[in-house]
């Protein structure tokens, strides 16, 4: 079972986990030993409460496939278990970020003083920087 929030959680057998071989350098255990997971999450078939999975379907993210479906792979790790609680906590952390409610932000003026005041500095800049060039050794 997975803990979004206080009242949401996400029941064992929504979530599919498979055990596959990493990609990439591993010496003598990489033909071997499966320690990347596979977890594949479906938002439809889940018991996640609308308002999740409206916000889910629509992110734009490569990890949601046009069924739905989400796909981790977690390979960082050297261990299976380790890597498992990494796709885990991703997911969490996917879910979490697709339901966050931006705050709307309202355009706003630089006020006269503070416009005032950058040019002033340019100014003041830019009268050092031609003193620096007329003095001469």
């Amino acid at each position: 079972m997975l803990k979004i929030s206080n009242n949401v959680e996400i029941s064992a057998w929504e979530i599919e986990l498979s055990a596959i071989r990493a990609q990439g350098a591993g010496g003598q255990n990489v033909n071997k030993v499966s320690s990347a997971i596979h977890l594949k999450f479906d938002i439809n078939r889940s018991a996640l409460p609308e308002f999740y999975k409206q916000r889910l379907l629509a992110l734009n993210d490569s990890r949601i496939t046009k069924d739905g479906v989400i796909i981790i792979k977690a390979q960082s790790h050297r261990t299976q278990e380790m890597n498992k609680e990494e796709a885990l906590e991703r997911l969490k952390t996917l879910i979490l970020n697709a339901t966050k409610i931006e705050k709307a932000r309202r355009a706003t003026k630089p006020t006269r003083s503070s416009q005032r005041k950058r040019v002033e500095s340019k100014v003041k800049r830019g009268q050092t920087k031609n003193l620096r060039g007329k003095v001469k050794f």
